[in-house]
């Protein structure tokens, strides 16, 4: 399973539930988007492409590779 959201530190994540999401395919599905994995937040990162279209076309993608995905089109704030 990926959430797939904006955020307004880290631009685009893309974030695995666990180590067992992250197969060869994704893995390399994510490289080619130009997603780099971020320890931070232990999840995929990307600063460019946060719209919404971004957002829906990489989280079909991960549905396309086989994932559940949760996605949000709207940043959340931070407290």
């Amino acid at each position: 399973m990926f959430l797939v959201v904006p955020d307004p530190a880290h631009g685009l994540v893309a974030a695995p539930q666990s180590s067992a999401d992250l197969t060869p395919l994704t893995e390399a599905f994510l490289a080619e988007r130009e997603f780099a994995w971020n320890d931070e937040v232990e999840a995929y990162t990307r600063e460019a492409g946060h719209a919404p279209t971004d957002v829906d076309d990489v989280a079909n993608a991960l549905r396309e590779l086989g994932h559940y995905v949760f996605s949000c089109n709207v940043p959340l704030a931070r407290r």
